[in-house]
C-alpha cells in the first residue's frame, strides 16, 4: 500500500488572498517546492485536500478550480520537479452540511480507498484546526497543525514526517 501526505492548499501551501478564481492570482510559499520533493524523494504521494466553498458560493467554477490547480502543479514541476498526485476538494459552503468538509474525514477517506493508502502510514499538514481534526478522524499517523503561511512550522512538520521512520 501506497502512503500520502494529505494536505490543506490555502495558506498552506500557497498565500490565500480571498478567493482564488483566476490562476493568474495564484502563487505558491517559496518554501513548498523543495520540501515537497523531499516527501516524494521519501516515497510519498502527495495530497492536497481543501475545503473550497467559492465553488458553493458561486464565485470560482470548476474550470477555473482545475486551471489553479493546473498551474499549481505546472509551478511545482518547475521548481523542484514535482506535482500534487491527487487533489480533494469539498465545493460546499459551510452551512451545506455535506459529508465532505473539513473537519470531516470524508475527502482522505475516499482519497485513500483510491488510491490504496495506508492511512497508519500517512500524515496530514494544514494551518486549520478543521485540518488537523480530519487528519486524526481519517486515522493518519500523525496530523500536523501549522501557523498560516508559516515557512518554519511547514518545514518542521515536513521534518517530523521525515524522521518518522516511514521514509
Amino acid at each position: 500500500m501506497a502512503k500520502a501526505v494529505f494536505m490543506d492548499r490555502d495558506e498552506t501551501l500557497n498565500p490565500d488572498s480571498g478567493y482564488i478564481s483566476d490562476p493568474k492570482h495564484f502563487t505558491l510559499f517559496n518554501w513548498v517546492a523543495p520540501e515537497l520533493r523531499r516527501l516524494k524523494d521519501a516515497g510519498f504521494l502527495l495530497v492536497v485536500v481543501s475545503n473550497q466553498s467559492g465553488i458553493g458560493r458561486g464565485l470560482i467554477q470548476w474550470d477555473a478550480l482545475r486551471e489553479i490547480h493546473l498551474k499549481m502543479n505546472q509551478l511545482l514541476a518547475d521548481a523542484s520537479g514535482v506535482q500534487i498526485d491527487e487533489f480533494a476538494i469539498c465545493p460546499h459552503k459551510p452551512d451545506d452540511e455535506c459529508e465532505c468538509r473539513k473537519p470531516k474525514p470524508t475527502l482522505i477517506l475516499n482519497t485513500a480507498l483510491k488510491r490504496s493508502i495506508d492511512l497508519k502510514q500517512s500524515f496530514m499538514i494544514g494551518d486549520r484546526k478543521s485540518d488537523y481534526e480530519a487528519g486524526v478522524a481519517a486515522g493518519v499517523k500523525e496530523s500536523f497543525l501549522i501557523h498560516p503561511g508559516d515557512e518554519h512550522s511547514f518545514k518542521m512538520a515536513v521534518e517530523a514526517i521525515l524522521k518518522s521512520g516511514l521514509s
